[in-house]
């Protein structure tokens, strides 16, 4: 008996129970979705169909890692600022052949690409035709677009970096491709010591490295911007000087690589086509 009156209610419960609807909860979507972006995160075919090994995401508790090397120093930051004074000063060499008076410098050419990155928009518009299936998948992620505006911006503030030791060498130097691109390099690493190494440093040359060997959607889309930030200034510089400089824009006829860069040099080849009318 007073084992039994121990538990008078277990049938009450049983029964209330079976009477009870089930609770259906709502279906999480959010793991699906995040789980579409894997690929841009994990990695993307680049221009040769490969894939392109993506910057991986630090761990969860990235926050306990202890940093591989010290920040650099007050001192050392401010010997590389000086030194990339001189992409301010160093004017582009292609307007100096041409006898442009006043010219841009290095810096003011980095300076409108990096805009350019900043009001691209979509940039899922610019992968290859090999991987236009993820374009829908990946329109559904803000963030990411973002990220890559954001890597853009960084691209094209470092791809020419280098230029502030070994200037800004054309195809009129006559110096092969390979041997520029060791210049460079060497240039690079030089200015990366004098910041005092460390991860930004790391972070400069990866970056550099990655525009030079075109092996991004990123670098793809920066050094699009970098033909056309040069032929909008070629037209700029032909309705300021009444020069004519088809130089630059034969150079980089046929030869963009994303939607954005061939309609956007294609409006400036538009507008030149439409100044030179007005002018007959």
């Amino acid at each position: 008996m007073a084992v039994s009156s121990r538990f008078p209610s277990q049938p009450a419960a049983r029964g209330l129970l079976r009477r009870t609807p089930p609770c259906i909860l709502p279906v999480e979507r959010t793991p699906r979705r995040l789980a579409l972006v894997v690929p841009a995160v994990c990695g993307w075919p680049g221009p040769g169909g490969s894939p392109v090994p993506r910057r991986q995401p630090p761990p969860a508790d990235a926050a306990t890692v202890a940093p591989t090397s010290a920040p650099s120093s007050a001192a050392s930051v401010i010997d590389f600022l000086t030194l990339c004074h001189r992409l301010k000063t160093t004017k582009r060499k292609g307007w100096i052949n041409h006898s442009v008076k006043g010219p841009e410098s290095i810096a003011d050419h980095m300076y409108r690409m990096a805009l350019m990155a900043l009001i691209a928009g979509d940039l899922t518009a610019v992968e290859s035709r090999k991987v236009h299936i993820f374009k829908l998948l990946l329109s559904f992620s803000v963030s990411l677009c973002f990220g890559r505006c954001h890597m853009c911006i960084k691209i094209a503030i470092v791809h020419d970096i280098a230029e502030a030791i070994v200037g800004d060498i054309t195809p009129s130097d006559g110096i092969p491709k390979a041997e520029k691109s060791r210049r460079e390099q060497a240039a690079l690493d030089e200015m990366c010591e004098v910041l005092g190494g460390g991860p930004i440093a790391d972070e400069i040359k990866e970056l550099w490295e990655e525009y030079e060997n075109n092996s991004s959607i990123e670098a793809n889309l920066v050094k699009d911007f970098d033909k056309v930030e040069m032929i909008l200034q070629a037209l700029e510089y032909e309705k300021e000087h009444g020069k004519v400089l088809d130089e630059f824009f034969l150079s980089t006829a046929g030869k963009f690589q994303t939607e954005i860069g061939k309609s956007w040099a294609a409006e400036v080849n538009a507008r030149r086509k439409e100044g030179c009318g007005k002018q007959k």
